[in-house]
């Protein structure tokens, strides 16, 4: 059975940096896109950012560009976010996901079959 575990999440002020990982297990995720999303209370749950197969593209939402970075690591089914400069407006649910058979385009949630359980991020001011 495919899981995918979310951890790193936490309290930071505003400015901090928090480091996210996500673990896949059941198999191997290295020929997928594996993806980012995040839910703030009240609000649809949004696209962060995408990191191709390789890791060589990756795909970042205008409003955290220039803070954020995926990487992955295929030996370890691992994925990771690495976020500085943390703002208020960052405060979410933060889920990775991994796409699926169809391609809605990377930013889309549609594309992404397997979803983790989330970990809570929240910047205060």
């Amino acid at each position: 059975q495919v899981q995918l575990v979310e951890s790193g999440g936490g309290l930071v002020q505003a400015g901090g940096s928090l480091r996210l990982s996500c673990a896949a297990s059941g198999r191997s995720f290295s020929s997928s896109f594996i993806g980012w999303f995040r839910q703030a209370p009240g609000k649809e749950r949004e696209f962060v950012a995408t990191i191709s197969t390789s890791g060589a593209y990756t795909y970042y939402a205008d409003s955290v560009k220039g803070r954020f970075t995926i990487s992955r690591d295929n030996a370890k089914n691992t994925v990771y976010l690495q976020m500085d400069s943390l703002k208020p407006e960052d405060t979410a649910v933060y889920y990775c996901a991994v796409e699926g058979r169809v391609n809605y385009g990377v930013r889309s949630s549609r594309t992404y079959d397997y979803w983790g359980q989330g970990t809570q991020v929240t910047v205060s001011s």
